[in-house]
This record gives C-alpha cells, sequence and structure tokens, in this order.
C-alpha cells in the first residue's frame, strides 16, 4: 500500500510542476508579445516624429504643412499598431475579465423567470 502511495504522490507533484511549467510558458508568450507591441509603439513613434519632421523642412514657401503625405505614413502605420494592439490586450479591453460568464448567468437568469 505504501508503494501505491509513494506512485501517487510523485505523480501528483510530477503533474504540479508540469502545471507550473505551461503557467511559465504562457506567462513568457503574454510577456513577449508585451514587448513586441511596445517595441513596435516606439518605432511607430520615433520614426513618424523623423518623418513628419523631414516632411516640415523641405516644405515649399507656399505649400502646407496639413497635407495628406505628411501624415500618410502615420496614418497607415497607426492603422497596423491598432490591430496589433487589439491582438495584445483585445479580449479583456473590450469586454473585461469574466464578461462572458456574466452574459450567460443573465441570459440563463431571464431563461428561467421566463419558465418560472
Amino acid at each position: 500500500m505504501e508503494k501505491y502511495n509513494n506512485v501517487n504522490e510523485s505523480y501528483t507533484n510530477a503533474q504540479d510542476n508540469y502545471n507550473k511549467e505551461e503557467a511559465y510558458l504562457r506567462a513568457k508568450k503574454k510577456l513577449d508579445k508585451l514587448i513586441g507591441f511596445y517595441w513596435h509603439l516606439a518605432s511607430y513613434i520615433i520614426v513618424n516624429i523623423f518623418l513628419i519632421i523631414m516632411f516640415t523642412t523641405h516644405l515649399d514657401e507656399n505649400e502646407s504643412f496639413w497635407q495628406f503625405k505628411t501624415f500618410a505614413t502615420a496614418i497607415f502605420w497607426g492603422i497596423g499598431l491598432a490591430f496589433h494592439f487589439f491582438g495584445v490586450f483585445g479580449p479583456d479591453l473590450l469586454f473585461g475579465k469574466g464578461w462572458e460568464e456574466r452574459k450567460i448567468d443573465e441570459f440563463m437568469n431571464k431563461d428561467k423567470r421566463h419558465w418560472e
């Protein structure tokens, strides 16, 4: 019987270690996505500031600063950055934690009242 308990205990320890390893790998993956987004944001800001300064310094005397070409890169890259943002922060940002479970409970309660 003691042999069975030792096997069971070692299986439980192995399972705990596996769960900790899985949690660590998920956290590392989330962190890598977050770091990737921040690098993307930093390069977006630096490059677009540089481009806007370049466009402004090379304007003709009567040319307006407020042209599409001045902001085109920032606009289109900004759309890509927004998709990256929603890919990293997405579901929790829009619906919050537990939103789906709360909605399911709400619908079940409405349905339950309907049939009572």
